[in-house]
């Protein structure tokens, strides 16, 4: 097997502004796998936050390079085992690799990823589309140039409440806010029962990741749902959010990948709470990988590439919140 390695950097439409930080460019790395003339693509974005880097990732790709393309015919389970253990402190290289191994096996075996599966696609969950923190006048603009079901309202400034209240007044369309850890216990409560009456389907991360006391009394009192984010990266985080939230969404990059990410979603079922799979403004690589999960998923945050001036490949597009997968193999995906 193969391994090639690309770098970009993905220029935004608009800054993007969340409660911890402001960008106009995403740098991403995309892997792709080729083996009998078939390849599969993945694809792990940068984040300051997780101490992620482009340089990073590859570095820690080119360190086992010899072990990645010494696979063959392993299942993705198989392979994920295989390369798990060296990129322990670097679930994003491990994601980009992890989703690039499940493309390749599904496009050998003739199938869409979700095909693979057998999941039932009849039903897929719309996404939203998130506006970033603005003044309220340009987040307005924001929501009028594309006419959309559902919205991701990015919150923790001092103004959430009058945001939320001026953008109701242009849509009629579903809310989910988030704020990035960005509020305290009292504010979470206080503001969900305004939200509410604004329509708001639910609040994500309202406090700071590991604020599990707090979580527990927003869990209990919130009249809204509340959805975990920092505080569900890996696994094992599944079993601690339950009774500390209403739901988990899920990261792909954060948790290693599609394999480990299906385990995931399959633990959050069976506690009862609600499932979620998010973007970190990936292009089409990252975006098509969560699409094949949606018959699996209660919401889906998956606008990354509509965020971006330029795409850098072709795969699932998205109308007014559908999903629609081409007809290739695999998750659907060509560079550009």
């Amino acid at each position: 097997m193969k391994l090639i390695v690309r770098t970009y950097n993905l220029k935004l439409k608009h800054t993007f502004r969340i409660s911890r930080k402001t960008i106009d460019f995403q740098p991403s790395l995309i892997v792709e796998l080729q083996d009998d003339g078939i390849f599969g693509f993945g694809e792990a974005t940068s984040n300051p936050y997780y101490n992620i880097t482009v340089e990073i990732l590859q570095n820690d790709i080119e360190q086992i390079r010899t072990l990645i393309e010494g696979t063959s015919n392993e299942t993705p389970e198989q392979f994920w085992s295989k390369i798990a253990p060296f990129l322990q402190n670097n679930p994003f290289a491990l994601c980009a690799l992890d989703n690039a191994y499940n493309d390749l096996y599904a496009r050998k075996n003739g199938k869409k990823l979700y095909e693979l599966w057998d999941y039932n696609i009849s039903h897929n969950p719309l996404t939203n589309y998130t506006i970033g923190i603005d003044t309220i006048e340009n987040m307005v603009r924001k929501m009028e140039e594309l006419p959309w079901p559902i919205y991701k309202i990015k919150l923790g400034t001092p103004d959430d409440i009058a945001i939320v209240t001026e953008l109701r007044k242009h849509t009629n369309a579903i809310f989910r806010v988030d704020a990035n850890c960005a509020w305290t216990v009292e504010e979470t409560l206080e503001n969900a029962k305004v939200f509410k009456d604004l329509n708001v389907e639910f609040i994500e991360q309202p406090l700071k990741a590991d604020n599990w006391k707090g979580q527990w009394e927003v869990c209990q009192n919130s009249v809204l749902p509340v959805m975990a984010d920092e505080s569900c990266i890996k696994e094992a985080d599944v079993a601690k959010c339950h009774n500390h939230f209403h739901g988990v969404n899920i990261k792909l990059m954060k948790c290693g990948g599609i394999t480990p990410g299906r385990r995931m979603i399959a633990e959050a079922k069976k506690l009862g709470l609600k499932t979620m799979v998010g973007c970190m403004t990936e292009s089409s690589v990252g975006i098509s990988a969560i699409a094949h999960l949606l018959p699996e998923l209660d919401y889906v945050d998956m606008d990354g590439a509509l965020l971006l001036a330029e795409d850098i490949a072709s795969g699932v597009s998205i109308q007014y919140g559908k999903t629609i997968y081409p007809q290739r193999t695999g998750i659907g995906v060509i560079l550009f």
